[in-house]
């Protein structure tokens, strides 16, 4: 690490950073590239940010007296060795590219972006890559691979796509461990704040929009617009044109769209279609090449089929056949929290990340035809997050489950007790519900009211190990707590 660090410290500022040289400031040695106030050293090179709480740009003095060599900033802020650009946020990925070394140069990206699905579609790009014999770096919610042998979890509190000075150094480590691939989840937050510099994308998925994140957003047409800046960026847009915001993309990028449908023809789709509780196999049609294969997943869903085609048409768009990636995705077992099963016995525990309407509504439709007796559904509402979703959520779950529960889900600051209300309130009042607001106690409620041929769907945590409690990840794994409520009982 030390060799790293020295590496860095002779890193000069015209090195990376044209307009300093163009605006006059001195050509100065760099420790580090920041936006943390924190992080500011002697030597460091300090970007202003304007975010919803705090504005970079009221400490630039304060940060050149802390001793950093200059100040990036949007505007004219009257102090000394200031760098003016037009965008500050773009600015930070782009300097923490150049200080770095460049490493996406040395990468073929792949991304994915869409409400629901970018976990799965990441995890089968890598699979299927994997299968192919080629080394590729993973960056997502259900954990990152740097291939260094290990999938690590990312640090509490790090969003599904990392700030800049945390991604480049990501992609540096995945540089210099061979990998030839990187496939990430693009969160619609990380595109509007360009924690990923103007990068050439191998190629991008888009899987869905369905309302999510509004509280930050404020519309779907914000919500899409920052989604869509992902396919300004690559020569191969992959979409599913199942999604009304999909046909427009689709549409946006006509000359350069691979489209994709389990509903009707398109580009890639999916026909002859097999579920069964464990799987689903169906027979892929490339109507460019009139080519097809038979495809068998051992993932059950009519969604999951969205999220392999996706996949196959992503890996595929850098000249790979159709039915060689197909092929491989027959030894993938699934992925981390989704649809995970916890427990079989006279009644089944599975665990799923669900955590929006649209989400729900695909997971247990896809669960609900498996079932022999009850549906039992435990979900809730996170804290700080758009509240007009909760009564939506409880809206999906009402068409297919029998019985619910309704707890918390990360309820941060918010009184959880008023969350479940709010939850409840978009329910259907027909059926019977439990309220706990503890969500360890509402596991074993739902568990002790469990009979032969009942499945239990814990929704909302699934590969999430942690409860956000105030300002604390407590400690949750609900695998670990279904197991130890259980053996307590035997």
């Amino acid at each position: 690490m030390m060799k790293q660090a020295d590496e860095v410290r002779k890193i000069k500022l015209y090195d990376i950073c044209k307009k300093a040289k163009e605006q006059g400031v001195e050509n100065c040695e760099i420790t580090n590239v920041t936006d943390n106030t924190a992080n500011v050293v002697k030597g460091s090179l300090f970007v202003c940010i304007k975010g919803a709480r705090f504005d970079g740009h009221l400490v630039a003095g304060e940060m050149l007296e802390k001793g950093a060599v200059a100040v990036v900033t949007d505007h004219d802020t009257g102090v000394e060795n200031q760098i003016i650009v037009d965008n500050t946020r773009l600015a930070l990925a782009e300097l923490c590219s150049k200080v770095s070394g460049n490493p996406t140069d040395r990468l073929k990206l792949i991304a994915v972006t869409g409400t629901n699905g970018k976990t799965t579609v990441a995890h089968l790009v890598k699979h299927i890559l994997t299968e192919l014999n080629k080394k590729c770096g993973c960056i997502g919610t259900a954990g990152n691979d740097l291939c260094d042998g290990k999938l690590t979890d990312s640090p509490h509190g790090t969003p599904t796509t990392p700030s800049p000075t945390t991604l480049y150094k990501w992609f540096s480590e995945m540089a210099k461990n061979g990998a030839e691939y990187c496939v990430m989840e693009a969160s619609s937050m990380a595109l509007c704040q360009y924690r990923v510099a103007d990068e050439k994308f191998l190629s991008a998925g888009f899987t869905n929009l369905t309302r999510d994140h509004l509280d930050y957003h404020l519309t779907m047409e914000n919500y899409f617009d920052a989604k869509a800046r992902l396919f300004t960026l690559t020569d191969n847009a992959v979409v599913c044109i199942d999604d009304d915001y999909g046909k427009i993309l689709a549409e946006r990028h006509k000359d350069t769209a691979i489209t994709y449908s389990v509903k009707e023809k398109a580009d890639i789709y999916a026909d002859y279609i097999k579920m069964t509780a464990t799987g689903s196999e169906f027979m892929l049609i490339d109507s460019r090449s009139e080519k097809a294969c038979r495809v068998k997943l051992n993932m059950t869903g009519l969604y999951n089929v969205q999220n392999a085609l996706c996949a196959i048409a992503l890996v595929a768009a850098d000249g790979f056949e159709i039915t060689e990636c197909a092929k491989a995705l027959e030894s993938c077992k699934g992925v981390d929290g989704r649809l995970n099963t916890v427990y079989e016995g006279d009644f089944t525990v599975i665990t799923d990340y669900a955590h929006t309407d649209d989400a729900l509504r695909k997971m247990l439709s896809a669960v609900k035809p498996m079932v022999e007796g009850r549906l039992i559904c435990l979900f809730g509402g996170a804290g700080e997050r758009d509240r007009e979703k909760r009564l939506m959520m409880a809206a999906a779950v009402s068409e297919y489950a029998d019985v619910l529960v309704i707890s918390s889900d990360n309820p941060a600051s918010e009184d959880p007790d008023a969350i479940i209300e709010e939850v409840y309130a978009g329910a259907d009042k027909s059926l019977p519900c439990i309220k706990e607001a503890d969500r360890r106690l509402a596991i074993e409620k739902a568990l002790a009211i469990a009979k032969k041929g009942d499945v239990i769907v814990l929704a909302g945590k699934g590969h999430e190990r942690y409860q956000i409690i105030g300002k604390e990840y407590q400690p949750f794994c609900e695998r670990e707590i279904v197991e130890e409520i259980l053996s307590r009982k035997e």
